[in-house]
């Protein structure tokens, strides 16, 4: 707690506001080096407070008698950029620093309107920041710092000469900052070239945090059976699930045979434009829907509270997508279940993949709408 203590008194309170007894692990082990201005490379798991790791350092620096932009922040998704501006706006009360957020897809002239309020620290998806760079809308001569949230998402084919373009518009003495709840060789190398001399520091399990078990069960079924499978899973009590489904079309049927049974549920996609998206999250937010479908593009770092169950509807195809879905439930501490709908075929991959974690995965089945250990009724 020393660590807050040290920061400015506008965090102290809003840390004080947030009931939030300890740092985490990340946050303990990156703050220090970000407060020197130094690089760095972090991985930690979802839902250790990544977030606040590299924002109280950033908001800590902020000269609010400049008009200059300090500081950028990029993220792969709309969703995570309008996430992280909402913690910027809760953490930074009462300092007077002023965040903008910019968008894809979104009307240009209004975003133009906010650059006319002259933001401190700009949240950007990385296609639209260039474009506003690129037409000298936003001035990155006096940026210091450039944080990466979700790294691996953002050095990939799609986005990575954006960011390089992003990053060398910025101070030659800039301090480059990269999160990510994976970090593989490959995004590691590529992380080394956009940063000076960075610390890597991994956390692969919070201690800080007092775990509760996160259970991994699994049902078998035909793949056309899955969706009769989802019927009893949002009829648990209290439950509130997130459903990741691989492609849009089958999100889409899939949304549909629910509707049939009279299931309201919500989806986040990629082809969703910007308002039914927000309409979407705060249906489940607000419990209105207590089932959110959704693609790994448009959930990947999502932060929503309370999630109970995370449905692989489609089986993960590696660990890394096994680890990120299943992240969202269980988060600081709280209770989860992590439930795969799987073929014969995809039980035997699911057990494999179990293995490579080191994680037990025990099958189950539904009687009177309860969930049940599984009985082999052919041995019988």
């Amino acid at each position: 707690m020393q660590l807050i203590q040290s920061l400015k008194p506008f965090i102290q309170q809003n840390w004080e506001k947030s009931g939030f007894k300890n740092i985490t692990s990340i946050q303990e082990k990156t703050i220090p080096p970000l407060l020197e201005g130094k690089d760095v490379i972090a991985e930690s798991p979802t839902g250790t407070g990544k977030t606040l790791a590299y924002l109280l350092p950033l908001l800590n620096k902020m000269d609010t008698e400049s008009k200059s932009i300090q500081a950028i922040c990029l993220a792969s998704s709309q969703e995570l950029v309008m996430q992280i501006l909402s913690e910027v706006q809760k953490w930074g009360e009462g300092s007077g620093i002023r965040a903008a957020s910019f968008i894809g897809g979104a009307n240009v002239k209004r975003q133009l309107e906010k650059l006319k309020k002259h933001p401190h620290l700009v949240i950007c998806t990385p296609g639209r920041a260039l474009e506003l760079i690129k037409q000298k809308k936003l001035k990155m001569h006096e940026v210091k710092t450039v944080v990466l949230d979700e790294a691996d998402q953002l050095l990939v084919a799609e986005h990575l000469d954006s960011v390089k373009q992003i990053i060398k518009s910025t101070l030659k003495d800039r301090q480059v900052v990269l999160f990510s709840a994976t970090l593989t060789q490959r995004t590691e190398q590529l992380a080394e070239e956009l940063v000076q001399e960075a610390e890597i520091i991994r956390v692969k399990k919070d201690e800080t945090i007092d775990s509760k078990e996160v259970n991994h069960i699994y049902f078998q079924a035909e793949y056309r059976d899955k969706v009769k499978l989802l019927e009893p899973i949002s009829r648990l009590e209290k439950a509130k699930i997130l459903v990741f489904v691989k492609d849009i079309g089958n999100l889409t049927v899939v949304q549909e045979k629910l509707g049939y049974k009279n299931i309201q549920s919500s989806m986040l996609h990629s082809d969703l434009n910007k308002m039914e998206r927000q309409k979407s999250l705060r249906n489940f937010r607000s419990g209105k829907t207590n089932m959110l479908l959704a693609t790994d593009v448009a959930a990947r770092g999502l932060d929503i509270a309370n999630i109970t169950h995370v449905v692989h509807y489609d089986l993960a195809t590696n660990q890394t997508q096994y680890i990120h879905r299943s992240g969202r439930t269980g988060r600081f501490g709280a209770e989860g279940l992590v439930i795969s709908l799987v073929t014969q075929r995809e039980e035997r991959e699911l057990k494999q993949l179990a293995k490579e974690l080191k994680i037990s995965v025990a099958r189950k089945s539904f009687y009177h709408g309860e969930i049940v250990d599984y009985k082999d009724r052919s041995t019988n």
